[in-house]
């Protein structure tokens, strides 16, 4: 799996993400930070990478286009230091690798996690 990091995401996440093995980009790291959300989808949709954010706007953008790519994992955690995020990813990824090669729209909190296909 290919993942690419939005402005929200900290980059310890993403480091830790490559410790582990994955290839991971922030978007900080090609100097894209003032990236219009549609444009960020596209780099996304075109690199095979799954978006991580903490913003709810991608999850609107992906539904109203009826596209099946690229998947989203949309972190609503009550906190989002790095620490709580990698603990959630750890899960989604250990549970969720087909959905999220299908093509789905994750949304992870403290407690949960609730999993769309696309489209929407």
């Amino acid at each position: 799996m290919k993942f690419l990091a939005d402005m929200g995401i900290s980059l310890r996440t993403v480091a830790w993400l490559r410790d582990a093995g994955y290839d991971t980009v922030h978007l900080r790291d090609e100097g894209l930070q003032q990236l219009p959300d549609d444009e960020i989808l596209i780099k996304a949709r075109i690199e095979g990478r799954i978006l991580l954010t903490v913003d709810l706007d991608f999850a609107q953008l992906l539904a109203v286009s009826g596209e099946l790519l690229p998947s989203v994992i949309l972190f609503r955690l009550g906190n989002k230091n790095y620490n709580a995020i990698n603990e959630r990813l750890t899960e989604v990824l250990r549970q969720c690798q087909e959905d999220l090669e299908a093509g789905s729209i994750i949304s992870v909190t403290n407690e949960t996690f609730r999993v769309r296909r696309l489209p929407i």
